[in-house]
């Protein structure tokens, strides 16, 4: 009984741990923001910047103003998934409209 019981605590405080280090602390989202920021930068240089970025990135903030780091850092993942969108998408046009001028 013991030996059960002492096996129940175990799991109980391994899984508690494994949650607690899943959470996003506000290092983790202001690390993942200043990567979203840096790439929309990139963007703006490129003068291809998407409005649902800026979207995206007025969400992670909003988020983390309230706390919800987990939220805040999944929405500025977001926002730097679709900067790097949008610059790919402004390099690749770039080249890409001379294959369908008439010749």
């Amino acid at each position: 009984m013991r030996t059960s019981a002492f096996l129940v605590t175990s799991v109980l405080l391994i899984t508690s741990a494994a949650s607690a280090l899943a959470a996003g602390s506000e290092a983790d989202f202001k690390a993942a923001y200043a990567a979203a920021e840096a790439a929309n930068k990139e963007a703006g240089s490129l003068r291809n910047q998407w409005t649902v970025t800026a979207s995206a990135l007025a969400a992670a903030k909003k988020a983390a103003d309230t706390g919800d780091f987990d939220k805040a850092i999944a929405s500025s993942k977001e926002a730097e998934a679709l900067a790097k969108a949008s610059i790919f998408q402004a390099t690749s046009e770039k080249e890409a409209w001379k294959a369908l001028e008439i010749r």
